[in-house]
């Protein structure tokens, strides 16, 4: 059975972090304010009242940051841009000192011998956008290409893969159905718009990026899906939460249509914001690269009362993280190979663009955080030698962050961070990637 230490010769070894979760310095320089600043703000929403207005202090420490990366041996480094840092409103006047920083991370990035993976979007929305609707708005999506635009004139010469989205089913059921994330609506099933104008924002600014000959990827969060029986009702909970879930945010893209979402009672076109041509704008700028955000698997059964059309089950069974998932590595490998299955020759290559696990470092050492990144390596390389075209892994997190409505209390990094004193100590899981990392080079050469 292969190994991690088989993954191919050239296989890409990264980390990876997001911009409101590391950067702070969140009024400094011209940058305007974001929905995660509004939201944080806001008594209740975030535990304990925590906020990212410092977060790692990145922004300040990035050349800090910089050398951990370029000590543990990374070849690339997967990071976000705020929009409001350089657009404040969303639109209209770009804030140089904004753009500048990104300037300087990326040739810092650079003379460390790491390949800048920029990720356009990671849900930072200007609240001026917001405030004018934010994504249930069509107009934000051709904000996003004006803003894609921008940055990849300033940083294209350099940089030559972008992801343009993260995570679109988190930020649409977290942040607009079930209002827990920033921008906190709760809409239910009518927050899909919000869906299908990110999706939107992705086709024009594939655009953009491909005039300007860059490669263009979107990352997701995927899971497989597991029926908690063989009844024919969890089966079809099981179908009907695949398709919110995993090919509402994939088949237009690759496939160029939507799945059916009959069973969630959304009309084909999505409540009127799917346009004449979207499906085109969306799928036609072919997908350079899939960037898969890999956790866990998700169980369903039938619906036990009215609402939605299934039920989470949870995974018993399964060892869990602090933060409450199940730790599954073999969901990867069947991840991989139901991508493969579903979509065939239309699914491009796959760099997994997240997967790591939260552990309570107040009781229990490093060692979980190890087990998991091994075992989930270990599924990846099986998956590899199965077909999956897979070309590099990033680690989530880099360094402990500020983990979105959990605040500061689930700890992802490879690095420990202090937030008091803003102090970066490596971890035993960040020395034993590092070890991994040269035993593969050594071992398959790159």
């Amino acid at each position: 059975m292969p190994n991690r230490l088989d993954l191919p010769a050239g296989f890409r070894w990264g980390a990876a972090t997001a911009a409101y979760q590391i950067e702070g310095a969140v009024d400094e320089d011209g940058r305007g304010p974001s929905v995660w600043d509004t939201f944080s703000a806001r008594p209740g929403a975030v535990r304990d009242g925590h906020t990212g207005a410092i977060a790692c202090d990145h922004y300040h420490r990035y050349p800090e940051d910089i050398a951990l990366m370029r000590d543990l041996g990374l070849d690339g480094y997967r990071f976000s841009i705020a929009w409001p840092r350089v657009l404040p409103t969303g639109a209209g006047k770009v804030n140089e000192a904004g753009l500048a920083f990104y300037d300087r991370l990326v040739d810092a990035l650079l003379g460390a011998g790491i390949t800048p993976l920029p990720t356009l979007f990671h849900w930072d929305l200007p609240q001026a956008l917001e405030d004018a609707g934010g994504w249930l708005n069509r107009d934000t999506a051709h904000h996003f290409a004006d803003y894609t635009a921008i940055v990849t004139d300033r940083l294209g010469d350099r940089v030559p893969t972008w992801i343009t989205l993260n995570e679109p089913f988190v930020h649409t059921v977290f942040g607009y159905a079930l209002g827990t994330h920033a921008p906190g609506r709760t809409l239910m099933f009518e927050a899909l718009p919000a869906a299908h104008h990110q999706l939107l924002a992705h086709g024009l600014a594939a655009t953009v990026l491909h005039e300007r000959g860059l490669e263009v990827m979107l990352s997701n969060n995927l899971t497989p899906v597991w029926p908690a029986s063989s009844s024919p009702e969890d089966a079809a909970a099981a179908e009907a939460y695949d398709a919110l879930h995993n090919r509402l945010f994939t088949d237009p893209v690759l496939l160029g249509r939507y799945p059916d979402l009959s069973a969630l009672g959304v009309p084909d076109d999505i409540y009127g914001a799917v346009h004449p041509g979207d499906l085109d704008l969306i799928h036609t700028p072919r997908l350079d690269g899939l960037g898969v955000n890999y956790y866990n698997p998700t169980r369903i059964a039938a619906p036990t009362s009215p609402g939605l059309p299934f039920d989470l089950v949870d995974i018993p069974e399964a060892p869990h993280t602090a933060f409450g998932w199940p730790v599954v590595p073999d969901g990867l490998r069947q991840l991989l190979a139901h991508l493969g299955k579903v979509y065939g020759e239309a699914l491009p290559p796959i760099t997994i663009t997240e997967n790591g696990c939260s552990v309570d470092e107040s009781t229990t050492p490093d060692h979980p955080r190890i087990d998991f990144l091994a075992t989930h390596l270990d599924a990846l390389a099986e998956a590899i030698a199965e077909g999956a075209d897979v070309r590099g892994y990033y680690t989530w997190s880099l360094l402990d962050n500020y983990e979105w409505a959990e605040g500061y209390h689930q700890r992802f990094g490879l690095v420990h961070v202090d937030f008091e004193t803003q102090r970066r100590t490596p971890k035993a899981s960040y020395a034993w990637y590092r070890e991994l990392i040269v035993a593969h080079r050594a071992r398959r050469g790159g």
